[in-house]
């Protein structure tokens, strides 16, 4: 699943890049593109140690998802493709530590450390996106729906109590 994600998730931010106006934005995102490219290869790298390999599928599933996403920055604005870029990332980085959490009961320490590696990137993949998308307007009711974002918008949140 990691390996084909990386490759929606690839494709996705060639698109995310592309379609902003602000240099660094764009010069930062390039950079998270290419970590991404570098993660499908090293799992593609564990596949083949392990004697495994994608499922078509899921590739051409995908390779659907992120030409969908790639189109999408460019029509939903600014705001959306950052906030669900940090979201996703915070999922990948907790498939990777759960994956490397795995290994380490398996035995494969090298994969083990990869793992970790690459959950490391996604999280300041993760720390990136939840930066760039402070203060703005949406964020309080993203964070209410789809629960990422901000540590201060949800401490503000109403502590919900037990009866």
């Amino acid at each position: 699943m990691a390996y084909s994600g990386e490759l929606a998730a690839g494709i996705a931010y060639a698109g995310h890049w592309r379609s902003l106006r602000d240099e660094q934005q764009r010069t930062d995102i390039k950079k998270i593109e290419s970590e991404e490219w570098t993660h499908r290869m090293l799992v593609g790298q564990m596949l083949k140690q392990l004697g495994a390999k994608p499922q078509r599928w899921r590739e051409a599933m995908m390779t659907t998802i992120g030409s969908s996403v790639f189109v999408a920055c460019f029509i939903g604005g600014w705001f959306l493709p950052m906030y669900f870029a940090g979201r996703l990332e915070s999922a990948n980085n907790a498939e990777y530590e759960h994956a490397a959490f795995h290994a380490e009961a398996l035995g494969l320490l090298d994969m083990k450390a990869i793992l970790l590696e690459l959950a490391e990137v996604e999280l300041t993949h993760e720390q990136f996106f939840k930066d760039i998308v402070q203060g703005h307007k949406l964020l309080p009711l993203m964070i209410q729906h789809f629960e990422w974002g901000s540590i201060d918008v949800l401490e503000s949140k109403p502590a919900e109590t037990d009866p």
